[in-house]
């Protein structure tokens, strides 16, 4: 498999996200569960399914045909030159400042691409949970490395990130993975309680680093991407559930810039085994009084 994606890797980026983009409606057209998740996920955050369904398909199939290019295309036409870069300037601000810098990277865009530019400037440690398929374990291990380093999502992996922050360093999590249970608090996402990661928030108030949201936008027909950077101007509340919130509400603000390359079809409300699963509140709860 892996000589498999070093060959897809030396293919036009655009042939490979056209592929891709059929292998993402195929998948829909013949998964019912996968079908019904993603449209029940767009409607819970207010978009039509008849409208979205099929562009969200085949985005997501385009982001599963991009990676041989992403993870193993080397040289002057790599996909980290081909990313056209937006409001890094708070990033550069806290490290001349020697402060750590947190990405927050979600399911959205060519969220891979987002490290490896940003391991371009300086190192960074990514937090990651190793796959369950021990020859996509081999895939992601052999990408090549640099600067980025990855750590697994393991007690013993807690240590690296802040060890990186308070070096100065940089490290990414995706802020929408649903964690372990005992590592998330129940938060809303679109409206729905969501099982939502604790951990930005507590390595932010122990290191001080500089929150950015990222967000690499796929471009039409292979032009490569936009990577945009959005800052959390102010310090995350202590409350653990009011902190879970903030990062919630700016996730989807970054989601609504362009929600056809958001991972719809993730299963981000599920209840992890031992949580106790959240209740949706009756109509009675919520109608005004």
């Amino acid at each position: 498999m892996l000589r498999l994606f070093r060959a897809l890797s030396l293919l036009p980026l655009g042939l490979l996200q056209a592929a891709g983009g059929l292998l993402g409606l195929a998948v829909y057209a013949a998964s019912p569960t996968y079908r019904e998740r993603l449209r029940a996920n767009l409607a819970q955050a207010g978009y039509a399914p008849d409208r979205m369904a099929l562009a969200v398909a085949r985005e997501t199939g385009r982001m599963l045909g991009e990676m041989p290019f992403v993870w193993f295309r080397s040289g002057p036409r790599a996909a980290v030159r081909r990313v056209r870069v937006e409001g890094r300037e708070p990033a550069d601000q806290a490290a001349a400042e020697g402060r750590g810098v947190l990405y927050l990277t979600p399911h959205l865009g060519c969220f891979e691409v987002s490290a490896q530019v940003a391991a371009e400037w300086r190192p960074i440690t990514v937090l990651y949970r190793p796959p369950r398929k021990a020859w996509v374990d081999k895939l992601v291990r052999a990408r090549p490395r640099g600067q980025l380093r990855t750590v697994p999502a393991t007690i013993a992996g807690m240590r690296p990130l802040l060890r990186a922050l308070r070096n100065g360093e940089a490290v990414g999590l995706l802020p929408d993975q649903a964690p372990a249970a005992g590592e998330g608090v129940w938060a809303p996402f679109f409206g729905r309680p969501a099982y939502t990661m604790t951990l930005p928030a507590r390595l932010a108030q122990l290191t001080g680093a500089q929150i950015m949201l990222v967000f690499a936008e796929r471009l039409p027909r292979g032009r490569g991407y936009i990577l945009h950077f959005r800052p959390f101007e102010d310090p995350l509340p202590d409350d653990p559930v009011e902190a879970a919130t903030r990062i919630n509400q700016a996730v989807e603000s970054l989601i609504r810039m362009r929600p056809q390359q958001y991972l719809w079809g993730y299963n981000r409300y599920k209840a992890p085994p031992g949580s106790m699963p959240a209740t949706q509140p009756s109509p009675a709860e919520t109608s005004p009084s």
